[in-house]
């Protein structure tokens, strides 16, 4: 049986139900046909399933509400003391019939990865995510914050436990990334002012946009509140707390740090394949030396989404865009060596059509960093 079950390709308990149904006939004598499974037990019968749709018919055509669904038909039931089907036995009487009047939601595929910056959804450039875990604490030890970052294409993931949150140290943390890896194309943030910068003073631009321009990354900006253009690196801040904080006990710090460094080099091995397939990086400029008060050059890159009156927040201004476009998603080109700001349209349901919608003039004047400046210590 087994052999003519890997003749058909079919399971052995199927040969061994044939050959009992089969038992002591000939086989142009077996009921072969006859093999129909019958009506389930509890399956709705017949007389209420064509009650139901005749029921529903009259609704549809004479009631004062209009009403003709599962549920006001349960309340027909009800007023005409007849035996109530249940809700749920209505509803699957009327999808069995195709008589449902409910249009299902259109699932549209998901963008690709990166589909708001062209050259990266192209794969001809690198993206690195940046993030804070806030506020891990240790048992009989002080509060932790981990900052983490992941290369969209070649997975190269990183994680430092932090005793705080503080901008020299993510300075200090990216500069030793891409001495280590490269260059990427791309730097992306969130909104958080250790990144950005101060929000409550205007054209400001903080120390970690500051170095990404000097090493000539565009940095970028998600929007507030959005979903989506975070998943890389918020998906690996889950994987690192299920992975690592959630999986051990931490006696203090530094056991901490020696777990999280296994399991970032054991992470890197296993994505090691897809390396080869990402962007090439640019080397790390040797020697580099940081001057925060320079004058500043190059791109940044805010995505925004439109207010009711057609405008964009960025940078402590709000910027004309286009009042068709209100509600919708923008990418903000803040070219600070032409002085200009562009928009272009982002749709998800048509993420390669991203048109100009607007250009604005953007003048800033250059403004020398106020505060203790980080030095970079070659290693």
């Amino acid at each position: 049986m087994h052999a003519v079950a890997r003749q058909f390709h079919v399971s052995a308990a199927m040969v061994c139900r044939w050959v009992g149904r089969t038992r002591g006939k000939r086989l142009d004598r077996a009921a072969f046909a006859n093999c129909k499974p019958g009506r389930a037990w509890n399956r709705t019968r017949v007389e209420l399933e064509r009650h139901i749709l005749q029921m529903r018919q009259e609704l549809r055509e004479t009631s004062v509400l209009g009403e003709y669904g599962a549920r006001a038909i349960e309340a027909e039931f009800k007023a005409r003391q007849a035996v109530v089907p249940s809700l749920p036995t209505i509803n699957r009487v009327l999808a069995r019939h195709g008589v449902l009047d409910a249009a299902r939601r259109l699932r549209r595929p998901a963008p690709p990865r990166g589909w708001y910056l062209p050259a990266v959804a192209a794969g001809q450039a690198e993206l690195d995510s940046f993030d804070w875990i806030e506020d891990l604490k240790i048992a009989n030890g002080p509060l932790v914050q981990v900052l983490t970052g992941v290369a969209l294409w070649a997975s190269q993931a990183d994680a430092w436990a932090e005793p705080s949150r503080r901008t020299e140290t993510v300075l200090s943390r990216l500069t030793g990334r891409w001495q280590q890896l490269g260059l990427p194309g791309y730097a992306q943030f969130d909104n958080d002012a250790v990144f950005q910068g101060a929000h409550h003073v205007a054209d400001t631009v903080g120390q970690v946009s500051r170095l990404c321009l000097a090493l000539g990354i565009t940095p970028v900006f998600a929007p507030p509140r959005e979903h989506g253009f975070q998943n890389a690196i918020e998906g690996f801040n889950a994987l690192w707390q299920a992975k690592v904080w959630q999986r051990h006990h931490f006696e203090d710090f530094a056991q901490l740090l020696a777990t999280s460094a296994r399991y970032i080099a054991a992470h890197r091995a296993r994505s090691a394949t897809r390396r080869e397939h990402a962007p090439a990086r640019r080397p790390f400029p040797q020697p580099f030396k940081f001057h925060p008060n320079a004058p500043l050059s190059g791109t940044l890159i805010f995505l925004r989404r439109i207010d009711d009156a057609g405008r964009a927040h960025l940078l402590g201004r709000a910027f004309p865009v286009a009042e068709h476009w209100a509600h919708r998603l923008v990418r903000a080109e803040v070219d600070l060596g032409a002085q200009q700001i562009r928009f272009y349209a982002l749709r998800r349901k048509d993420p390669a059509d991203q048109p100009l919608l607007n250009e604005v003039s953007y003048h800033r004047e250059h403004k020398p960093f106020k505060g203790k400046p980080w030095v970079l210590h070659e290693r």
